[in-house]
């Protein structure tokens, strides 16, 4: 096989950058071989099919540990072939002997991040930077690239209910199993969906500002601008609103102001520090 791009002859020269530095971004298989030894040609093959099938997602550097005795003997190599896995400028594994191709994929796979991964990863940090569009196209890449991975499919719906695209996100989460409805993803994009609904066609953010600096008791007026807040996600503010409401209209809707602030709990999900912080002022308040 003609040497590509995920493979590197290494010596103590480029041991440095080929390895270490390469290894701060991939897993790198550092391969001691030898001329002589029969089972290094049988593992060698292997190895570089699998570089070039991961596509960049881990490299392979070849020592050859004759000419090379001083990296050989740095890394206390005893018989070939040896393979030593480098991840993050740290060795993480081993073997030694011409394992089989599946035992090496098991033992790659632990360190090796999915191309779907990879793709996951770009789109939240695109999503970060504002650009929901090009961020839901990576997604949808990523569920080409994995169709079984639920949690892409979850973080579609999310991004559509954000940029209100409803209909995607309640048919994914129509289609979810029971068991991934139950993750904290899926509760709080249920809880978010919900929220879109009962806020409806709200009245302009100016006027309930209006309503309430006419009379700060209006419990509709608080209740809507709580809405207004979780969607525009304040939800520090959202939270704070519903509490006033609860202080000073409890009847309000059947209890809207409390039933409503779990919901926002729910959206948030339970390790989120506002939750913590007013989980604990709600429970003051009721009694």
């Amino acid at each position: 096989m003609a040497q590509s791009a995920h493979v590197v002859d290494v010596t103590l020269e480029n041991f440095q950058t080929a390895v270490l530095q390469a290894s701060m971004q991939v897993p790198v298989l550092v391969d001691f071989w030898a001329d002589w030894c029969a089972p290094c040609k049988v593992l060698m093959p292997v190895l570089e099919k699998l570089a070039e099938e991961y596509k960049g997602a881990i490299l392979l550097a070849k020592v050859n540990a004759d000419q090379q005795p001083d990296l050989t003997a740095h890394f206390g190599v005893r018989s070939l072939p040896t393979v030593k896995i480098l991840f993050r400028g740290q060795l993480v594994d081993e073997f030694t002997g011409a394992l089989p191709e599946s035992q090496i994929r098991a033992l790659l796979d632990k360190y090796v991040v999915s191309e779907s991964e990879q793709l996951r990863r770009q789109a939240e940090a695109l999503l970060a930077q504002g650009d929901a569009d090009q961020a839901l196209a990576l997604l949808r890449q990523a569920n080409q690239a994995d169709p079984d991975n639920l949690e892409i499919l979850l973080d579609i719906a999310s991004i559509s209910a954000q940029t209100g695209d409803l209909q995607t996100a309640r048919d994914i989460c129509d289609s979810l199993p029971a068991e991934m409805r139950d993750k904290p993803q899926a509760k709080q994009l249920q809880a978010r969906l919900r929220f879109v609904e009962k806020a409806g066609q709200l009245p302009e953010l100016g006027a309930l500002q209006q309503r309430l600096a006419d009379n700060p008791e209006d419990a509709e007026a608080l209740y809507l601008l709580s809405l207004h807040q979780v969607l525009a996600n304040d939800f520090e503010g959202a939270i704070n609103t519903l509490l006033e409401l609860m202080q000073k209209n409890r009847e309000y809707g059947d209890d809207a102001g409390r039933k409503t602030l779990l919901e926002v709990f729910d959206l948030l999900g339970r390790d989120d520090p506002l939750v913590k912080t007013y989980r604990r002022r709600l429970y003051t308040l009721l009694h």
